[in-house]
């Protein structure tokens, strides 16, 4: 991809960066300082050519979610995450984490699909039946109406030629982990992609081709057509849903999720990376205690009993 389709596609001149730790690739606007890695903070990137054939998923973006977290937000999560840690390392200190924070956007695949199938399924409709029953109560028998709920069953049988719109699909290895620590994002606040939303931030490349995250969209495509099917016949359920397939052109872009990037160094000085919902708030990180000062503390204690000790006796 040349810098001017960069510039085309993108709206915006953009760097590309390798970390030799982890192995992650980033984009970033260019000429912004890049230096440590945003996710392992282990070592400082590598410029790559934007123009090289080892950068191969650069699809643009297509839509973002805005960081919505506010400074008071983030420093009350930080100073929560702290306080969770016993003995936590001098290091970790809410100060550290707000000001080592780098802004992050984590990518997502969104694919448009184009579907020609032949179906077949069973419809319900809901209906209610009344009926009645006695029973006997107070001396006497006495007759009480009965509604029950029903479904009735239907066969149906059509063809489908639809084209499916931004079906999210997992772009990144680790998607299962970021979604452990961050939990899910709300698509519903997402915007049309504008070039300003890269400015001081860092974008993580899809580590996942099209062709291998493929298959991760046709389930979704598939509950999609099924959905539709439902709607078409007026139904309240849909069962035993089959179909016959075959996929046309498709369209991939990115997604992008908001991510807040820090670290504190622990006993031996590592690198412990803590990351922060940009949506939800939501944080997570190796919680690492410190043993040097749990140990300085029970000397303290230690040394501080025994001279209660030998005061007593003295005494």
């Amino acid at each position: 991809m040349s810098t001017a389709t960069w510039l085309e596609a993108w709206g915006i001149d953009l760097e590309a960066g390798l970390c030799p730790a982890c192995d992650h690739r980033f984009l970033y606007p260019a000429g912004d300082a890049r230096s440590l890695c945003p996710l392992c903070f282990q070592a400082d990137l590598i410029p790559l050519d934007v123009e090289e054939e080892y950068l191969p998923y650069v699809r643009p973006p297509e839509l973002a979610l805005p960081f919505a977290i506010s400074e008071t937000r983030f420093a009350e999560q930080a100073d929560a995450f702290t306080r969770a840690i016993p003995f936590a390392p001098a290091d970790l200190t809410p100060q550290n984490l707000r000001q080592r924070t780098q802004r992050l956007y984590l990518s997502r695949w969104l694919v448009d699909a184009d579907v020609e199938a032949e179906f077949q399924a069973e419809v319900g409709f809901d209906y209610q039946v009344v009926s009645h029953r006695e029973r006997y109560a107070g001396g006497r028998w006495q007759t009480e109406e009965v509604q029950e709920d029903r479904v009735r069953w239907e066969p149906r049988a059509g063809r489908l030629q639809r084209q499916y719109t931004n079906v999210p699909v997992p772009a990144l290895a680790e998607e299962a982990e970021w979604q452990r620590q961050l939990g899910v994002y709300n698509l519903d606040g997402a915007t049309p992609y504008e070039p300003e939303e890269l400015t001081g931030t860092t974008l993580t490349l899809p580590d996942r081709s099209p062709a291998d995250a493929w298959p991760d969209a046709v389930p979704s495509v598939r509950q999609s057509a099924q959905e539709e099917c439902r709607q078409a016949a007026r139904a309240d359920h849909i069962r035993d849903f089959r179909w016959s397939p075959v996929y046309g052109e498709r369209n991939w872009t990115q997604f992008l999720r908001p991510v807040f990037a820090t670290y504190y160094r622990d006993d031996e000085g590592r690198p412990q990376p803590v990351f922060l919902n940009g949506q939800t708030g939501q944080i997570s990180g190796v919680r690492r205690a410190s043993m040097l000062r749990a140990r300085r503390i029970a000397l303290g204690v230690g040394i501080a009993a025994a001279l209660v000790l030998l005061v007593a006796l003295i005494l």
